[in-house]
């Protein structure tokens, strides 16, 4: 899995530039900021640590408007009003869920999943298809899901510019994905993976329920960033409450 942009997870500790002043009055201004900053950059990290605790969890709905804020802003994570849109106009989203509609409906009724948390994930990992994997040439790799291509893929390959999270931190590389003639295939070779695999057996029949089936992806170790599921799980319910469009 790609993070869809370059910059969604700086550390959450002040830099140089924006750390408070030492030796500050506890009742001075910067020493009131500086406070507010490490509650609300705590708040954020026990979140991410922890998920939502909230009934209808994995939209940051836990946070306090403030920390929502800041994950927004820090982490790439959805405010009180995020469409999940990642700037792709409503008509162009809703042409590509029903691009993929097909293909999900399939996808799902082998996995046990609900179409519309696959549509979801496409969406996610793609920027709606607008944000395509893209090979040395500039052609399509039709990679909807940011598979990798390990050294036993036997398959077409696109090397592409992508953003892992390590130890924390968004580290911009370049890795090896998978590519496929169209997104017939693309949802093809993810059924067969989390099918096949070990590590994602979890996330087979969870039906409707999002964050589980992304809770256990996050788990079997398909994205480095920590808030995927989150994510994930929140674009999903807005797919879900829509009738899956």
């Amino acid at each position: 899995m790609r993070l869809p942009d370059s910059t969604l997870f700086p550390a959450l500790t002040p830099t140089a530039a924006t750390a408070p002043t030492a030796g500050l009055s506890a009742r001075s201004e910067g020493a009131g900021f500086g406070n507010l900053y490490r509650s609300l950059s705590q708040e954020v990290q026990d979140y991410i640590a922890h998920g939502d605790s909230s009934p209808d969890g994995g939209n940051a709905t836990a946070l306090s408007a403030e920390a929502r804020a800041r994950w927004a802003l820090s982490a790439g994570g959805p405010t009180e009003d995020a469409t999940g849109s990642g700037g792709v106009d409503a008509p162009a989203r809703q042409a590509f869920l029903e691009q993929i509609a097909p293909l999900a409906a399939q996808a799902g009724a082998q996995l046990g999943v609900d179409p519309a948390i696959l549509s979801a994930q496409a969406a996610l990992e793609s920027g709606w298809g607008q944000r395509p994997l893209r090979n040395a040439a500039g052609e399509n790799s039709h990679n909807l899901f940011g598979i990798k291509a390990s050294t036993d893929w036997k398959g077409a390959v696109a090397e592409a510019a992508t953003t892992e999270v390590e130890n924390g931190q968004a580290v911009a590389t370049t890795a090896r994905f998978r590519a496929y003639a169209d997104a017939s295939g693309s949802f093809q070779d993810l059924t067969r993976l989390l099918r096949n695999s070990p590590r994602y057996q979890g996330a087979l029949n969870t039906g409707s329920d999002a964050q589980a089936y992304a809770q256990a992806l996050s788990r079997g170790g398909y994205a480095t960033d920590p808030a995927y599921a989150a994510k994930l799980t929140g674009l999903a319910r807005q797919l879900q409450s829509r009738g899956g469009n």
